[in-house]
């Protein structure tokens, strides 16, 4: 695969150039409107069937070759997000309060270049590439799919690939089943009886239970779900009254609660409930608790990963792969997908030593931390990689839409 390789390299300057112009524009969640103009200009250009509209803004580019009635489905996200740009580079976000801090721009500019390169190559089958809104909470996976995605886009396959700062650049990280984990958002309303702070007798203090609750909580994972199983419960937020010498009436808290099984999910939701309100009973204040279910476990599909895991050994060599990464307790909406069709969900590493341009030293570079994590303001989508995920993708294509094989017959 190294004349994929070199073929890309020589031409990722284009698409260098096209990942900081998506990055100077930024846009939230399904207000990709630019974005999708400029996917959708370029996909058109090269020959796709181009269907906008998707979940709002989503775009779906479909090239058809040959005879082979196998179709593949190829992801990337296109969302910014409200944070405001610090690396000071001359391709920062010109927009105030926004910046791609995760690495969609780079995404999109990777999934473009193996767009174009596959134009002009031979497959045989359906290639759909799907470029999705509002992956940043938005469930812009989820609009898409109840759009009708799968349905006028049918995919035998599917896959996805997110950028990994911390781990060198260009390398592809895989992994077997679980990956990613679930995320569910819960407030916790605690209502007492407001009263003077000299006086506590009097009233019935909310900031007390909840003080109460927050240590309360960390008991859930450490004494209800099995120790080799992950969960996460996370009090991001106390929000109670605004003078001292004030009991306040309402107490509030915000959790994030995730996991990796859908078993130790439930687990999660019916222990945070009943731990609340036994607390709440406890101190004499009601708690209400409105819980809101977030994105799904990303689970990976055993045949698709086999797939993917080879091509990034083909591509990458062996030194190039982590064929078993661990599993990660963020989330990522393409779980959604990923529990209507079979696929696979990879990592390629960033860089280990700074936000922008990943492993390279540069002058730019110098001022900012190291393994600037997404979601950091002086984070910087490595533009190194490009041609290495693109290179990828095209090798993904091409082993997957071979030809239609006979009845019975396995390809590998």
């Amino acid at each position: 695969m190294s004349y994929l390789r070199e073929a890309l390299t020589e031409r990722v300057g284009e698409f260098i150039a096209l990942r900081r112009e998506i990055h100077q524009h930024p846009e939230l969640a399904f207000e990709e409107h630019r974005t999708a103009d400029l996917v959708a200009n370029k996909l058109e250009g090269w020959g796709y069937q181009v269907h906008r509209g998707l979940g709002g803004t989503g775009v779906v580019g479909t090239l058809k070759k040959g005879s082979s009635t196998r179709t593949l489905g190829l992801r990337a996200d296109m969302d910014a997000l409200p944070i405001q740009e610090t690396n000071g580079l001359p391709w920062a976000s010109t927009k105030p309060g926004l910046m791609h801090a995760c690495g969609h721009d780079g995404h999109t500019a990777m999934l473009l270049a193996a767009a174009k390169t596959l134009s002009q190559l031979e497959f045989h089958g359906t290639l759909n590439v799907i470029f999705q809104p509002a992956e940043e909470g938005g469930g812009g996976a989820l609009r898409m799919m109840q759009d009708g995605l799968f349905e006028q886009h049918p995919c035998d396959m599917i896959f996805a690939m997110h950028n990994m700062p911390g781990v060198p650049a260009g390398q592809l990280v895989f992994r077997d089943g679980a990956m990613m984990a679930s995320s569910d958002y819960v407030t916790i309303r605690v209502h007492g009886v407001g009263g003077h702070g000299a006086m506590p007798h009097l009233g019935t203090d909310p900031v007390v239970a909840a003080s109460s609750m927050v240590l309360a909580l960390q008991t859930v994972v450490s004494r209800n779900v099995d120790p080799q199983h992950t969960a996460v419960v996370t009090v991001g937020a106390f929000n109670a009254g605004q003078a001292n010498n004030v009991i306040p009436a309402l107490a509030k808290l915000e959790l994030s609660v995730r996991a990796l099984d859908q078993h130790v999910r439930s687990l999660l939701e019916q222990r945070i409930k009943d731990l609340v309100h036994a607390q709440a009973q406890s101190f004499g204040v009601r708690a209400e608790i409105d819980w809101r279910p977030g994105y799904c476990v990303l689970v990976n599909h055993d045949e698709p990963t086999a797939i993917a895991r080879r091509v990034g050994v083909q591509v990458c060599g062996q030194d190039g792969v982590n064929l078993h990464g661990p599993a990660l307790t963020g989330s990522e909406d393409f779980a959604f997908m990923l529990e209507r069709v079979p696929g696979s969900y990879l990592l390629i590493g960033n860089g280990v030593k700074s936000g922008v341009n990943g492993d390279v030293n540069t002058q730019d570079a110098a001022h900012l931390p190291h393994a600037c994590m997404v979601h950091n303001p002086g984070y910087d989508f490595n533009d190194n990689i490009i041609d290495i995920g693109a290179s990828y993708w095209v090798a993904l294509v091409q082993d997957v839409l071979t030809f239609d094989l006979p009845q019975g017959a396995h390809q590998h």
